[in-house]
């Protein structure tokens, strides 16, 4: 499956120009983006809606690996953000053991007509592809589409903290 990604550190709010074939990930992945300071395009090639999850998720770890790994970059980041009643925290590492954690189930839902399964595929893709320890909990949330806003939002802004540089401090005479 063919897919492009791209991403770049900005000092603001992101954006993002994505068009996965999921309109459900499309809005997500936005609101990903608007969390955190990343430029993101990302198109992956129209296939099955699985495939598609799978590999927007790839592709954009992938890209994001380099710029978590950078020498100045923290590598690590955490958030806490709501979406109307829903309250996501999302911590996550840059590791060589990638792993996703969540308390979030959502099998038996579907959002925008998509299998909510999807999603859990995607941040395992995203981890994979970025060499993450990720952990998502939900805190609170019953509408699905406000508990996946939560989390895809304190997932850009965990990103964000983790890409952001670090301040040195001084050396210890």
């Amino acid at each position: 499956m063919e897919t492009r990604a791209e991403v770049r550190r900005v000092p603001r709010r992101g954006h993002a120009d994505v068009s996965t074939g999921v309109g459900v990930l499309d809005h997500l992945l936005r609101l990903l983006a608007d969390s955190a300071p990343f430029e993101l395009a990302l198109e992956v090639e129209p296939g099955a809606p699985d495939e598609e999850v799978a590999a927007a998720g790839r592709a954009l770890g992938e890209v994001l690996a380099p710029l978590l790994r950078e020498d100045d970059s923290a590598g690590r980041g955490w958030a806490v953000l709501p979406a109307d009643e829903a309250l996501a925290t999302v911590a996550l590492e840059v590791t060589d053991r990638p792993l996703v954690v969540s308390n979030v189930d959502l099998t038996d839902q579907r959002v925008g007509g998509l299998g909510t399964d999807l999603m859990a595929r995607f941040l395992d893709a995203l981890a994979h592809g970025a060499r993450l320890n990720l952990h998502v909990r939900l805190l609170e949330g019953r509408d699905p589409e406000h508990v996946l806003d939560a989390i895809f939002k304190a997932l850009g802004a965990a990103l964000g903290v983790a890409g952001r540089p670090v301040e040195h401090l001084p050396e210890r005479e």
